[in-house]
């Protein structure tokens, strides 16, 4: 099943590399606690403020990248079992052109469409409950 995704499977590694860097540049990029900006007229608390936004970023930025990274590494284990190409769900092969735009997808369309419309119904769920006084 596998033979015909050894480009993509190039794809992936190489996706993967860059993303353990972008990691690796992430956690060399973080400014010590107790440097400070010597030319800011606002002092502490916008000091604090920003450390705070630019903690917030970077916090959003390292899951994103986790998560990119754990989609591809999944992907690679399916080369190495012998699955890849199909779908995790169902277990129908995935269309190549999918494939080709997204190398680490492991679902095909019709289980991803489902499972974007069960995540949508369960935010529309939690915003009525949410929205609904309580105790009336």
């Amino acid at each position: 099943m596998t033979v015909g995704f050894n480009p993509l499977r190039w794809r992936l590694e190489t996706e993967q590399k860059h993303l353990i860097e972008e990691l690796e540049r992430l956690k060399t990029n973080v400014r010590p606690a107790d440097e400070t900006r010597e030319d800011s007229p606002f002092g502490i608390g916008e000091e604090a403020a920003t450390q705070s936004s630019e903690l917030e970023k970077r916090l959003a930025l390292d899951k994103r990248i986790r998560d990119q990274l754990a989609e591809v590494e999944h992907a690679l284990r399916k080369f190495e079992q012998g699955t890849y190409g199909l779908c995790d769900a169902c277990g129908q092969p995935i269309d190549p052109a999918r494939l080709e735009a997204l190398p680490q997808a492991n679902l095909c369309l019709s289980c991803k469409a489902s499972q974007a419309k069960t995540a949508t119904g369960q935010r529309l769920v939690k915003m009525v409950k949410r929205a609904k006084p309580s105790g009336k």
